[in-house]
């Protein structure tokens, strides 16, 4: 059965790998040049690879390790030392730390929180256990019940300490999602805090040992290829074309560099595009369904991705850090954490800001100095005096991964849709991870199956419709 997917992003290419696993016949389309989709990366005129976002992978990513695995490149994955780490900007130069010793979970997560005395006070570590009791005992189910509650608004409910929020829970909903607390869905931040809880090493963080279209992209093309599948970059969709019933009859394609537009027909047609992609190229006549009318409330959040180059090695350490500023979410050295990045001389950092709202539109310039701004108290010995900037890169993604406000949850649509033929993938679509990079893997490997559970209808439509116009 041959299956159309509009989008090659991990959604798209996982549910391809799938695909091809169960028989049929993919063709991936990707309107950019690169593949990723919001991991996607590109090489700038000195060779250094320019990063989307900072994609950190977490042992709670059982459908990404597995993904991985059955391509054998499960060895890419660089594990770090099993704890989160955070800056202290009243304490400049000084991190605190939460390790996670190796002891079943939940205590390992409890253990981490009771050592840490930087940070908490025993009043407030007390605090902080009573309210994630609720969660603990009550398992996902409650955790998705929360969702008409924001964060914010969620802890003061369990009447945990305003400072908790301030020194943790800022930092880790910025690092999630992108927002504030105030803004949040409570259920993102409680999902993640259950499965830290619930698994051993589910917190557990590594690096991609290279740039994620070489080392995981690429393994997952030529994987799908060797098996009849086909993947296209520089193949934006330009229509969506329904048949009289308002299931879909082909992907238009536009034409390249004076190339005609190409109609791509196919059994099955997926839609692995952003939410916001997917609502400008909505077909008129689908616009009333339900599950689509309810996307309008989906968009994606916006997100800036800063990359700076010293000419020394900062006092960086090999890991994750939540950095606790008001504009930057996390970063990380990535010429410590990242193999193919390595340098024993000099520092790059990569670094996210959040939330990106009123800094989207601002220059490069602008964003740069406000980083460095930053910088400079989290490294004060040598940020302006020391370090020099070789090199700075801004990223900007308008429209990353879905806004998750509270309410959203029931805004998220299925992997299989009301019209026959068409089924959507992305990591805004109904999974459990959320919007992360296990979220968009697990849509696919979700929309794979779908369409294998309906092949037979499938197959039979097709061979109606070709009877039908014989």
């Amino acid at each position: 059965m041959r299956v159309a997917i509009a989008g090659g992003g991990l959604a798209g290419l996982a549910c391809a790998k799938y695909l091809v696993d169960a028989g049929h016949q993919p063709i991936v389309l990707e309107r950019e040049a690169v593949l990723g989709g919001l991991v996607a990366a590109w090489k700038d005129e000195d060779g250094d690879w320019l990063e989307t976002g900072l994609h950190a992978f977490f042992g709670a990513y059982h459908n990404m390790k597995q993904l991985m695995g059955e391509l054998d490149i499960l060895d890419r994955l660089q594990w770090k030392r099993h704890a989160l780490v955070f800056n202290q900007p009243e304490k400049p130069g000084t991190l605190s730390w939460f390790d996670v010793p190796d002891i079943p979970a939940p205590f390992n997560v409890i253990m981490s929180i009771l050592r840490n005395n930087d940070m908490l006070t025993w009043e407030q570590k007390i605090r902080f256990a009573i309210g994630l009791l609720p969660a603990i005992v009550r398992g996902q189910q409650y955790v998705e019940s929360m969702d008409k509650y924001s964060l914010l608004e969620w802890l003061r409910l369990q009447g945990v300490d305003e400072q908790v929020n301030t020194d943790i829970f800022i930092a880790a909903s910025k690092a999630l999602t992108f927002i504030n607390p105030e803004d949040v869905s409570a259920t993102v931040p409680l999902t993640a805090l259950n499965r830290f809880l619930q698994e051993r090493y589910g917190s557990k963080v590594a690096f991609l040992d290279g740039a994620p279209p070489e080392r995981l992209c690429q393994p997952i093309v030529d994987y799908v290829t060797a098996r009849g599948g086909e993947v296209r970059t520089q193949a934006p969709l330009k229509e969506i074309v329904l048949n009289g019933d308002r299931s879909v009859k082909s992907f238009i394609v536009r034409g390249q560099n004076g190339a005609p537009d190409e109609e791509i027909v196919a059994d099955a047609f997926v839609s692995a595009m952003s939410v916001d992609a997917l609502k400008i190229m909505m077909p008129d006549a689908w616009k009333a369904v339900p599950e689509f009318e309810k996307l309008q409330g989906l968009e994606g959040v916006p997100v800036i991705n800063v990359q700076i180059w010293f000419d020394c090695k900062l006092p960086t350490i090999d890991q994750l850090l939540f950095s606790r500023s008001d504009i930057l979410s996390v970063y990380a050295d990535m010429s410590r954490t990242t193999r193919e990045y390595e340098d024993p001389d000099r520092s790059m950092l990569e670094l996210v800001l959040a939330p990106a709202k009123d800094w989207i539109g601002r220059s490069d310039e602008d964003i740069i100095a406000a980083t460095m701004d930053e910088l400079a108290k989290l490294f004060p010995d040598h940020i302006p005096h020391q370090a020099k900037v070789r090199k700075a890169k801004v990223k900007k993604t308008p429209r990353s991964v879905y806004t998750a406000r509270p309410g959203c949850q029931a805004l998220r649509p299925q992997q299989e849709t009301s019209i026959g033929n068409f089924f959507l993938s992305g990591s805004y679509t109904m999974q459990e991870f959320l919007g992360s990079m296990e979220g968009a893997v697990l849509s696919g490997k979700l929309t794979a199956q779908a369409i294998v559970r309906n092949a037979a209808r499938l197959e039979r439509d097709r061979d109606l419709a070709l009877a039908a116009s014989a």
